[in-house]
């Protein structure tokens, strides 16, 4: 009896284990999708842009998103010259507006405009869409577990689905096994998928309003030596917005 018991004990303890062994790349990819599966969201945040010759540029702005990261919003606080400059991204950033306070005019940009830098950062405005293109618009392959950024994680292989509405044609993830974070994502060309562009790193992960948060987050441009940094001043989940901040109008506000 005794026996039969000492083993049961041990198939518990190993259950958490025998679990994360059978998950498969569709099943970690969801997981991840989870920490992005928020109604809305508030941030404060400094960009800061470091140029191939080592010059920085640095901005504040604040973001509001809706609807799970279909609409986003950003205001710009600093520098001066672009106090007041908001961007609307809607649609996972396949429809954008620009208001520009100096001239108070709206400007839709084109369709193609998601794959362009966001203040010449090395941020695309589709980076900062929502991350439900992770389960829409790819596959998702299980590679060998690895180490990264001291963390015990899951690593996989993303590829762009027939008709996938993104702009890289792979991505490889690695993703803590803890918390589902995607600490590193590097992304790859659009049409070929063996060259390498960027490479995302999140790090200072904290636990705010019970979901894991990356508060600095950097991305490094391989092609142009280039770098972006992102630290989160203050964030906030959950919390009521209404659809009224995500018009063209509202822009002007």
């Amino acid at each position: 009896m005794k026996k039969i018991m000492l083993s049961g004990l041990i198939v518990l303890l190993m259950a958490p284990i025998l679990y994360s062994q059978e998950l498969t790349g569709e099943d970690i990819i969801k997981k991840v999708n989870e920490l992005f599966d928020v109604e809305s969201g508030y941030a404060k945040a400094k960009m800061t842009i470091m140029t191939t010759s080592g010059q920085k540029r640095t901005f504040i702005y604040e973001s509001w998103s809706k609807n799970k990261g279909e609409k986003n919003l950003v205001r710009y606080l600093e520098p001066r010259r672009v106090k007041g400059q908001a961007t609307l991204m809607l649609n996972n950033a396949d429809d954008i507006w620009m208001y520009f306070p100096r001239t108070q005019r709206v400007r839709k940009l084109a369709s193609h405009a998601k794959k362009q830098k966001m203040q010449g950062s090395d941020f695309s405005y589709e980076d900062m869409g929502s991350g439900d293109a992770f389960t829409k618009d790819f596959n998702s392959k299980k590679l060998k577990d690895e180490k990264m950024e001291g963390y015990n994680c899951y690593k996989l292989e993303l590829t762009r689905k027939p008709g996938g509405d993104v702009s890289y044609s792979r991505l490889i993830m690695w993703i803590i096994k803890e918390n589902f974070v995607p600490v590193v994502i590097d992304y790859y060309d659009e049409d070929d998928p063996t060259l390498w562009l960027k490479r995302m790193v999140e790090s200072d992960i904290r636990v705010i309003d019970n979901i894991p948060t990356a508060m600095k987050v950097v991305m490094y441009n391989k092609n142009d030596n280039t770098q972006t940094e992102l630290e989160l001043i203050e964030v906030k989940y959950n919390i009521t917005l209404d659809d009224s901040m995500f018009t063209e109008r509202s822009l002007k506000k």
